[in-house]
Parts: C-alpha cells; sequence; structure tokens
C-alpha cells in the first residue's frame, strides 16, 4: 500500500451541511477502493487567487490515505464528475510524517543548493577558457 495525500477544493457558495456531504462523499470513495483513511485536515473557507466558476472562495480540505497504486486514478475518474469538488490533487506522500520541513527550513535549503552549482559551473567555465588560451599561445 502506498501514501498519498489528496487536496480537494469545495464550492464555497454551498452550505455546512451540503459541504459536509461532498466530503463525506470524498472520504466514501476512498474507501471504495479499498483506501485507509489516516487523517482529514480541514482549512476551513480560503479565498482563490483568481475567479474560478464565478466564485471567489472555496473550502479547502486536505486528506491523508493509504491505498493500492491503481486506486488513485480511479478515484481521479469519479471526482471529475462530483458535484460540489471544484478542484482535486493526489500526489505521493513519500514523506515520513515525522520529518515534514517547516516554511522557514525550506526556503534556505533552497537557496544554499542553488548558489553551489552556479559557482561550480563558474569556475569551470574559467578554467575551460584557459585552457585553449594557452594552447593556442603555444601553437604559435
Amino acid at each position: 500500500m502506498n501514501k498519498y495525500e489528496m487536496a480537494v477544493v469545495i464550492n464555497g457558495r454551498l452550505e455546512e451541511d451540503a459541504k459536509n456531504a461532498v466530503l463525506d462523499k470524498v472520504k466514501a470513495l476512498i474507501e471504495r477502493f479499498e483506501g485507509t483513511i489516516k487523517n482529514v485536515d480541514e482549512w476551513g473557507k480560503k479565498k482563490y487567487a483568481y475567479e474560478i466558476q464565478k466564485s471567489k472562495e472555496g473550502y479547502y480540505n486536505f486528506i491523508k490515505f493509504e491505498a493500492e497504486p491503481g486506486a488513485p486514478a480511479e478515484i481521479e475518474h469519479r471526482m471529475r464528475i462530483m458535484d460540489g469538488v471544484v478542484r482535486y490533487l493526489i500526489v505521493t506522500d513519500d514523506l515520513p510524517e515525522n520529518t515534514q520541513l517547516s516554511k522557514e527550513e525550506a526556503p534556505a535549503e533552497e537557496a544554499s543548493a542553488d548558489e553551489v552549482p552556479a559557482e561550480e559551473a563558474t569556475e569551470d567555465t574559467e578554467s575551460e577558457e584557459e585552457a585553449p588560451a594557452e594552447e593556442s599561445e603555444t601553437e604559435e
């Protein structure tokens, strides 16, 4: 069984009961394909970056689950036509639960990783440029 995380955005115009019904349908769909739900994280109502289906906000939910490798494709196939779901995304959750990066740590690591190859590339190109120049002087 593989670990997955699904992000689901539910239409913001729905009332609380209708929103919960859609979320229950999504959970039932995961369980229908022999998935085991580990965690449901409800972020609540948030504004969209841009208007989607003439709506400016929606309910964001993140569901962590375990399932067989073929299950996400089947779940996505049925999510496409589900009423009330504006957007969804299923990704593999391959990070161990205890080693999730905080928001502060991630940019610092990315910046240091980007700096190292750039410096190496600069040193490599300088040494390559010097070598042919020396050879050409000795040939003449």
